[in-house]
């Protein structure tokens, strides 16, 4: 549905006819109705009875399970609420400076007609600067609304991510959009400053996730999640480089979602973001995309780390050369903990030193983390 909204719209804006007519308004609150009918779709596809143990779609990349489309109807129906309350930009016709007039030297020096036709002559170019005006003020804020369908649609992806290239794919198509939202303001400088910030930094964390995938691929041959959970329950001591691959790569993983949600120790991008964003992008920065990213880290901590007799194994070796098995989920708890207790401490003594209520808002949900 979503998919099918967003290609709509683009025809919308591409044909002239179209354009013209349709203003930013009606084309937020069709995009509102969009995610409310996506929610209310959603909400219908829990009646099948193969839901419950997961539908695998487009060869395995996606999967569709009860909790995942759960959390998408909330996603949904929040991004809908949300845009509902999105302002719309308006411009004051007053305010543009004075209307066009024609040079002094072309006026005619008599003659009624020749004075009428100096008057139309110098009411069209106002009339025209106006018309201008007017068709900016109806089509200004048409783009940001297919903007928040893509990165929402990033963020249902995630959700049924069963592949780590679906996850790279899907994190990527979120943040896209979320870059875009962060320099809403053009003209502000502030704003300019926090959408570079965020692009740079969203890169980085983009770049980590990459890295942790290609060492997974590397080691193991695929990026299914299914087929590293068979290949983890199997995997013994005489695949001991199988095992440090998948280690290392599902560590670089979660210290780039980690860094995507702004969780200490790698949140000190997210105040000045958060204070350079108009209002509205603020409360969907941190609302929509964070939902999704806890969502798939709760996921890949669960089935990854709890396979086997003893979860999935890291085999070192320690000091007199004998092997030893160090349980990968007690890694993955120690680094969650690690940023928990980070995030705990940092957002609270340092929310309360802020006078920006925009910079409290970033500290309060880097204490919730």
């Amino acid at each position: 549905m979503i998919t099918f909204a967003i290609l709509i719209l683009i025809v919308a804006k591409a044909l002239p006819g179209l354009n013209t007519h349709i203003s930013s308004i009606h084309i937020t609150r069709i995009t509102s109705i969009v995610f409310l009918f996506a929610g209310a779709l959603s909400l219908n596809s829990l009646n099948l009875e193969s839901i419950g143990s997961g539908i695998g779609i487009y060869s395995g990349f996606f999967q569709v399970t009860t909790i995942s489309q759960l959390i998408e109807i909330f996603l949904f129906i929040i991004g809908g609420g949300i845009l509902i309350a999105w302002p719309q930009i308006k411009h004051n016709l007053s305010s543009e400076g004075p209307p066009l007039a024609l040079p002094a030297s072309t006026l005619p020096l008599k003659g009624p007609k020749e004075g009428a036709s100096s008057i139309e002559g110098k009411t069209s170019p106002s009339t025209t600067a106006q018309a201008r005006l007017r068709s900016k003020a109806n089509g200004g804020g048409t783009d940001y609304s297919l903007v928040v369908l893509f990165s929402s649609l990033g963020s249902s992806l995630l959700i049924s991510s069963y592949d780590l290239i679906s996850v790279y794919l899907s994190i990527e198509l979120q943040s896209f959009g979320l870059y875009v939202l962060s320099t809403l303001y053009r003209e502000k400088e502030s704003s300019t400053s926090a959408g570079l910030k965020y692009f740079l930094l969203g890169g980085l964390s983009s770049c980590i996730i990459l890295l942790g995938t290609g060492i997974i691929y590397s080691y193991t041959g695929t990026t299914n999640l299914e087929s590293l959970y068979i290949i983890n329950s199997v995997t013994g001591v005489s695949q001991l480089y199988i095992i440090q691959g998948i280690s290392l790569g599902l560590s670089l993983i979660f210290i780039g979602f980690l860094f995507k949600i702004a969780a200490a120790p790698l949140h000190n991008w997210s105040p000045d973001v958060y204070d350079g964003t108009p209002t509205i992008v603020t409360t969907w920065l941190t609302i929509i995309p964070k939902i999704a990213i806890l969502f798939i880290l709760l996921e890949l901590q669960i089935k990854l780390g709890s396979f086997g007799p003893l979860g999935l194994k890291t085999i070192i070796v320690n000091n007199n050369g004998a092997l030893a098995l160090l349980n990968l989920n007690q890694i993955l708890k120690t680094l969650l903990l690690i940023s928990a207790t980070l995030s705990l401490i940092i957002g609270s003594l340092l929310g309360l030193a802020q006078i920006r209520i925009k910079r409290l808002l970033a500290y309060s949900t880097i204490v919730r983390h």
